[in-house]
């Protein structure tokens, strides 16, 4: 994991999750594969997938998620593995901890999402949840829009505030624990939700106008951040990872069970909108949500620009 991590900087996995969504939305991407089950205190799943053709690279993720685990064993939420094969006959190229990658190419996919759909000028965000997941957040939306402050919430009180001391001395970017959530989000020009929740807790009344609101958490059915109700007419429009994958996993499975919107009624997929075959922010005023459940393609990305920098940095066991 800390080869992984020293290979994957902000910017190299910024690029390549970038490319990668470019490449779907030009519709020259491989098809990709997910699969899951389901086990007692948590699951595993399988993403595949291979980068466009010129690229010859496949990735297979095997990921563990026990939410219990730091709590009852000591050990990681997630675990797993990423194998890296040659695209063009199949041979090993690598074996990667796929923790680490999967908490950064996840961190990627948010910031060129900020990047195409948040405003220029957003400079405060405030994030929900502050697990693993959310340094990396705030690093990777900081390479693509410079934040001035940064108010973190979490339900417990105590790690928010650890968090914001932490997260300020290694980035050097103002973070301050937020007592009031819905407060800050309302002060707020960029909103990132990373929880495990299974109930909605960000709601119209908490989006200001011209926002961005990330939701990361909701990658099973079960999960949710988001009130079906921010969507209802004249409210957010949203802009999807996948959308068929988003109506199985993500917040749009709520929306539309809610009867507020259908799959038809989104605006673009993220790689459509890179690609620049359908529009993302229309207006300064408007509420964008992107609804990120994961999709393969970042992990055959995030895996390859690893590999690569893996090469030249001589990382890793050989």
């Amino acid at each position: 994991d800390s080869d992984v991590d020293a290979a994957l900087t902000p910017k190299a996995c910024i690029a390549g999750v970038e490319d990668a969504f470019r490449s779907r939305g030009m519709g020259v991407s491989q098809p990709t594969g997910v699969t899951g089950v389901h086990l007692t205190g948590g699951g595993v799943h399988v993403k595949a997938a291979a980068l466009a053709p010129d690229l010859g690279v496949f990735a297979a993720k095997v990921n563990a998620n026990f939410p219990a685990n730091p709590r009852l064993n000591g050990l990681p939420t997630i675990q797993g593995l990423v194998m890296l094969l040659d695209a063009a006959n199949g041979t090993p190229l690598a074996v990667m901890e796929s923790g680490v990658l999967t908490r950064l190419r996840t961190a990627a996919a948010t910031a060129v999402a900020a990047r195409y759909l948040a405003r220029p000028d957003a400079t405060v965000l405030t994030i929900a949840g502050c697990g693993a997941q959310a340094e990396s957040q705030i690093a990777f939306v900081h390479q693509v829009r410079p934040l001035a402050r940064v108010m973190a919430f979490d339900i417990n009180e105590e790690v928010a505030r650890s968090f914001a001391t932490d997260v300020t001395r290694r980035l050097g970017v103002e973070v301050r624990a937020a007592t009031d959530f819905h407060q800050a989000c309302r002060e707020s020009d960029i909103i990132i939700t990373c929880t495990s929740s299974r109930v909605p807790f960000l709601g119209p009344g908490d989006v200001p106008a011209g926002a961005f609101v990330a939701a990361v958490g909701a990658d099973n059915p079960e999960k949710q951040e988001l009130d079906p109700a921010l969507f209802a007419k004249g409210g957010a429009v949203l802009v999807t990872d996948v959308t068929a994958q988003c109506a199985e996993l993500g917040e749009l499975r709520h929306v539309i069970e809610a009867g507020v919107l259908t799959s038809d009624e989104v605006r673009a997929e993220l790689g459509d909108v890179v690609a620049g075959h359908r529009a993302g922010r229309l207006d300064a005023g408007e509420h964008i949500v992107f609804d990120s459940t994961g999709t393969p393609i970042q992990d055959a990305a995030a895996g390859a620009a690893a590999y690569d920098r893996a090469r030249t940095l001589g990382l890793g066991t050989w």
